[in-house]
């Protein structure tokens, strides 16, 4: 039994032991054990805070790591978006983007927004293909702007200081650096272009030829892959220097170029949507060979193409998919073209055909009046010197034929006469005779919405109902009414430079 004892500060063990004494107990031995324990709990401390330490320094380094990432990936991305939407295959158009990506990061900030990021044209490439290894740099994409649709940003080749994050509370574990280099990459463009999921044969498979008028001389106009501005066509019975008309196709829009179309995928109720919104997932169809069927199953789709005019029949498109145009006004012969002769002479809502070759508008020789449909709603004639070749058609458009008496019957003799044809073109103006607003509940309508963006083929196509065929350029055409189930009437408005169709630009990486 242990007993206390106060006078020697002991604790006496009271009971006998072998050698018949008594144990005593002293207290300074049990506080030399805690003073042990407190030791080695410091030094247990020390090493879990040191650990702690390591943990936390790891944390911040990680997240000043990530963050720094982050910063660098948001400059790459805005830069590269910005820089995409301004390449219109011209070499203004890539000043335009290397301009406004200088802007764009000139604007932006790292180091928790503390530090400017300087800007150099060396961070960005170009290519005609998100995928495409062949990027070229700023001065070279000048050199040859045309195709290129997609730029790269990469942060590497900024200043080397913005991409460097110290990591020196990292730098307790073995092998680690007191820096880190981190960088971004960042592809856009565009994976979409407005054409209309229809193609055509072209009429001549030359750009642009002189259309040699009758007197005077002096009125040489620009015919332009066999089609003449302000004169209508019917796509669906277009006549390309044979006997027979040309040939029309439905354009696959899933399967990949230069494969052969899928039935499935040219269904209504799949292209459907596209003829709505006059949009193809495809960035670019110039010179590619498209996946096609024939024919264009006009009867039904016609109901698709009228949204255009506040029309939607069938379910497949919606006013908010697909709006109206701005301008619904229906251009019928005869009726509603109160520009042209009075009272209208017209027979035809569209140039007559011609059995030999093309349509009569294809024609030099003497043509009455009846012989054409409504002209100039949409676009004017152009003489044949505002055209340069290999040289995009400018932005405010050529300079175009005056609408006088004369040379209008110069152009189509020997007339119609116009009775007073207004400026700007008929369509333009945003009141009057010429003009129809769409409903209030499908409204505001979309300026252009009339305008079909027709691929026009190199034919003649090989036969057989799926096929391919290879794309020589985009035409223009104005619909001057609804289409009807066998028809198509359109204004041809001229040859469009592929890049300026071009979608929404979306980030690839």
């Amino acid at each position: 039994m242990i007993v206390n004892d106060p006078h020697l500060n002991t604790a006496r063990f009271d009971g006998p032991i072998a050698d018949g004494s008594d144990l005593y107990l002293s207290a300074p031995t049990c506080q030399k054990g805690r003073k042990n324990q407190r030791g080695a709990i410091t030094i247990m401390f020390a090493l879990m805070a040191t650990i702690l330490i390591g943990f936390i320094g790891v944390a911040m380094s990680v997240s000043m790591i990530y963050n720094r990432k982050a910063e660098l990936q948001t400059v790459a991305d805005n830069a590269a978006v910005a820089a995409a939407n301004q390449l219109v295959g011209t070499q203004a158009g890539v000043q335009a983007a290397l301009a406004v990506a200088a802007t764009q990061v000139g604007n932006a900030t790292y180091q928790y927004h503390k530090l400017p990021v300087t800007w150099t044209d060396a961070a960005i490439k170009f290519s005609a293909s998100a995928t495409a290894g062949s990027w070229v740099d700023a001065g070279s994409a000048q050199a040859s702007p045309s195709g290129l649709i997609f730029t790269r940003v990469d942060t590497s080749a900024l200043d080397a200081e913005i991409g460097t994050v110290s990591t020196i509370l990292l730098s307790v574990l073995p092998g680690a650096k007191a820096t880190t280099v981190v960088n971004a990459v960042a592809v856009a463009g565009r994976a979409s272009i407005n054409i209309t999921p229809l193609a055509i044969c072209a009429l001549s498979p030359t750009p642009a030829n002189p259309r040699s008028n009758l007197t005077p001389p002096a009125n040489v106009e620009l015919e332009e892959y066999g089609f003449r501005r302000g004169v209508g066509y019917d796509l669906m019975k277009l006549n390309s220097n044979v006997t027979q008309p040309a040939e029309n196709f439905v354009i696959d829009p899933i399967a990949p170029l230069g494969s052969i179309s899928s039935s499935a995928n040219i269904a209504a109720a799949v292209v459907g949507p596209f003829v709505c919104m006059g949009r193809m997932p495809r960035p670019r169809v110039i010179g590619a060979t498209l996946p096609l069927s024939r024919p264009f199953p006009l009867s039904s789709l016609f109901n698709q193409l009228n949204s255009r005019f506040d029309q939607y029949v069938g379910g497949l498109c919606t006013p908010s998919q697909a709006r109206p145009d701005a301008n619904i006004k229906a251009y019928v012969f005869g009726t509603s073209t109160a520009w042209m002769k009075t009272p209208p002479a017209q027979s035809r809502q569209t140039a007559a055909p011609y059995s030999v070759s093309g349509t009569i508008a294809s024609r030099t020789t003497t043509a009455s009046s009846t012989d054409y449909g409504p002209l100039w709603a949409f676009a004017k004639a152009v003489p044949y010197s505002s055209y340069v070749a290999g040289t995009p058609e400018p932005t405010a458009g050529y300079t175009t034929f005056p609408t006088t008496n004369a040379a209008w019957a110069t152009l189509y003799p020997p007339g119609p006469i116009p009775n007073s044809y207004p400026a700007p073109t008929p369509y333009s103006l945003s009141g009057g005779s010429t003009f129809q607003a769409p409903s209030a509940a499908n409204g505001p309508g979309v300026r252009f919405r009339r305008v079909l963006n027709v691929p026009l083929l190199s034919c003649p196509v090989a036969g057989g109902s799926n096929v391919s065929g290879t794309v020589l350029a985009i035409g223009k055409f104005f619909m001057t009414v609804p289409a009807t189930s066998t028809s198509i009437y359109a204004e041809f408005a001229g040859v469009v430079p592929e890049q300026s169709l071009g979608g929404p630009v979306e980030l690839f990486l």
